[in-house]
């Protein structure tokens, strides 16, 4: 027995050495996001706040312990290049991967498919959106292909928009969609509705996910159902989010520590009201439960329960928008033309007409549903009279004026309890430093029991919020330094992290999201040095009607409206100053002709001397004009009058090119005006190897050589 005893006690102390050793070993759960905020669109309205609501998920991700990447105002080409390092960084990841996605800005549907729209996309007609903007399923595929533990791809992008007006119209919002296996996709609003432009300094969905996302013990499910009850209520009922779930396993983000306090409500409470029939709960808590469900069959118990409730309405257009959404997206699936034609009879003046139209021309198809054809079986009914009003909208959205619904009553403390104090005012973020950067707002920390899972493995070092998760942090845009102050108020400022080794000159090395590598790259090759000193990379040519880098403006063409004039050409040729490092370089010019940057004065009706070659196939290309140094920049004043011209040779007697130009050609003497009307010396020798152009010293003052026909001559 004492024997027995002994190894007992033995097993159990080296099971409880295993149990106490199991979360550091257990660090294997990687958490990876990509997060982008489009706001600054040349086309369709610029954005208030995609760009802050990117950089406050973001944020918050960092917190929850992931590896973030993130960038705002991306252009088409830089749009494609973040989603695919992604995908190869997910690849890479294993299969103990969490990968998020969140992108803000234009959204549209098109044909069953949603695009995310970069900032320098000119989509002027439906057929544009493919070429123009991203599709998402080209990337949430080979994602959810990847077998994850979880993906999240959320679409904050259902906004009114002016794109595609010309050809055939375009269904408003997003469209309904299947997630793949193990992965979870999200919407700002519900299916074939859009959500209206924020009005402070974040978007109601963003503020709302970003809350939920810190809650504690909360499943992603869960997360996303209470966002829509808390964007519901801040919007008045203007906002519905939409999400659907395909995740295998439970992920939560952040953990409830063991000494944290009792909700207000207990689980086991929330779980009897939600097990309730719909006809025994309040108005109120009906109306939550149902939204919290956001199933048609849930929304269709409600308004079996209270058909004249002042929700009623409301319910009835959110019913209506699903079941076309559902009925679309069957319709999509089958892709034939019997199927489109089904889709015309029960929707004869539906959002997605002009789609089914398309499809049928693909098919060379009629539009018009023939007299006999085999109908699709739905899944569900066909609408009701009743809801054909709110599907006949081009665009819907729940605070249409037209419908007047009645605001939504504040949801029950049993299905959402108020928000953190944190969480009532959102102050902005300071203003945005560096190309494509997202904005960094102040970080308010979790609270003391909530924090995320031991089994994360710790994010990037330069992830700040996650090793002060519990403290207030403020990151300054302009210094690069950190300060953070504790629980007990005590400050520590932190100085700029190093750039990650072997990343390119000028890579932004900060405290907030990495840049995606093709993002950071571009954004190296276009940031200038300090004070333009030597060596920096020159930035890219700013092309008038072109966004600006970084910044998705477009600079106005010369003499358009709100442009600078057209510059006057100059009386006499200038030899420009040097440009800056980081300018923009002046265009090639085309052969033969001088660039822009350097233009010659109109040649005189006065003949000038030709430079003939000595041989046909010893043609000098032109002298490069000697560039002063940029610190002694001068202005060019009125250049004196040129002197009269000597009295010109005969054609066959032609002044030969100097044998040696002189190595600094600045600032030669002038000639002597007798010198021209000299014969020209015989000369024996044979011309240099590589003739050069006669240099600027070589031609009378206010006069560059320059080369025409293949002869060098003086204007």
């Amino acid at each position: 027995m004492p024997g027995i005893r002994t190894l007992t006690a033995f097993l159990l102390a080296l099971g409880a050495l295993g149990f106490s050793v199991l979360p550091g070993a257990a660090q294997s759960e990687k958490r990876i996001a990509l997060v982008i905020g489009n706001a600054a669109y040349q086309a369709g309205g610029a954005l208030n706040t995609p760009a802050n609501d990117a950089g406050l998920i973001a944020q918050t991700l960092q917190a929850a312990g992931f590896d973030v990447t993130g960038a705002r105002d991306l252009d088409q080409d830089s749009l494609r290049h973040a989603f695919r390092d992604f995908i190869e960084k997910a690849t890479s990841s294993g299969p103990d991967t969490v990968a998020f996605i969140y992108v803000g800005g234009y959204g549209l549907q098109l044909e069953g498919e949603n695009y995310f729209v970069p900032v320098d996309a000119k989509i002027a007609h439906d057929s544009d959106i493919p070429s123009e903007a991203l599709r998402i399923s080209d990337y949430s595929r080979p994602l959810g292909a990847l077998k994850l533990k979880a993906s999240v791809i959320v679409l904050d992008a259902a906004r009114a928009n002016s794109f595609a007006q010309g050809g055939t119209p375009l269904a408003g919002g997003l469209a309904l969609v299947d997630p793949d296996p193990g992965v979870l996709i999200a919407f700002n609003s519900a299916p074939g509705t859009v959500a209206p432009e924020g009005a402070g300094p974040y978007g109601p969905y963003a503020q709302a996910l970003a809350e939920m996302l810190r809650e504690g013990g909360l499943p992603l499910p869960g997360v996303f159902e209470r966002a829509r009850l808390r964007v519901n209520e801040l919007t008045a009922g203007a906002e519905i989010p939409w999400n659907a779930s395909k995740l295998s396993g439970t992920v939560v983000l952040f953990e409830r520590t063991a000494d944290a306090p009792p909700p207000a409500v207990s689980p086991e409470q929330t779980a009897a009201i939600r097990a309730r029939p719909v006809r025994e709960l309040s108005p109120p808590e009906a109306y939550a439960l149902a939204l919290e469900r956001d199933t048609l069959d849930g929304y269709n118990e409600f308004l079996v329960a209270y058909p004249d409730d002042p929700m009623a309405p409301r319910v009835r257009a959110i019913v209506a928008a699903r079941r076309e959404a559902i009925t679309w997206r069957r319709t999509r699936s089958i892709d034939t033309a019997p199927g489109y034609w089904s889709y015309l009879r029960r929707y004869p003046e539906g959002p997605h007409v002009g789609d089914a139209h398309r499809r049928l021309a693909y098919f060379a198809m009629a539009a018009d549903p023939p007299a006999q054809f085999t109908p699709v079986d739905y899944d569900v009914p066909p609408p009701p009279p009743e809801e054909i009003v709110y599907v006949r909208r081009p665009v819907l959205f729940f605070s249409d004026p037209v419908f007047a619904f009645a605001p939504p009553p504040p949801p029950p403390i049993v299905f959402l309890a108020p928000p953190p104090p944190e969480f009532v005012v959102l102050a902005p973020p300071p203003p945005v430093v560096g190309l494509f950067v997202l904005p960094v707002p102040i970080y308010r920390p979790v609270p003391l029991w909530v924090a995320p899972p031991r089994f994360v493995v710790p994010p990037p070092a330069n992830n700040v919020i996650f090793n002060n998760v519990h403290n207030t942090v403020v990151i300054n845009n302009v210094t690069n330094t950190v300060t953070v102050t504790n629980q007990a108020g005590r400050t520590t400022t932190l100085p700029p992290p190093a750039p990650p080794p072997g990343a390119p000159p000028g890579t932004h090395a900060g405290f907030g999201p990495s840049l995606p590598p093709a993002v950071a790259q571009k954004a190296a090759l276009q940031t200038p040095g300090p004070s333009g000193a030597p060596g920096a990379p020159p930035g890219p040519a700013a092309t008038p009607g072109h966004p600006t880098p970084g910044t998705g403006h477009a600079l106005p063409s010369p003499g358009a409206p709100g442009a600078p004039p057209k510059p006057a050409a100059p009386t006499a040729a200038v030899t420009p100053p040097a440009s800056p490092p980081g300018a923009p370089k002046p265009p090639t010019p085309a052969p033969g002709k001088p660039a822009p940057a350097a233009k010659l004065a109109p040649a005189p009706a006065t003949p000038k001397p030709v430079v003939a070659p000595t041989t046909p196939s010893a043609v000098a290309p032109p002298a490069k004009p000697a560039t002063p140094p940029p610190a002694k920049v001068v202005t060019p004043t009125a250049p004196p009058p040129p002197p009269k011209p000597a009295a010109a040779p005969p054609p066959p007697k032609v002044a030969a090119p100097p044998v040696a130009p002189p190595p600094h050609p600045a600032a030669p003497p002038p000639p002597k005006p007798a010198a021209a009307a000299a014969p020209p010396p015989k000369v024996a020798a044979p011309p240099p190897p590589r003739p050069a152009a006669p240099a600027a010293g070589g031609c009378p003052p206010g006069k560059t050589a320059a080369v025409v026909n293949g002869h060098h001559t003086c204007k």
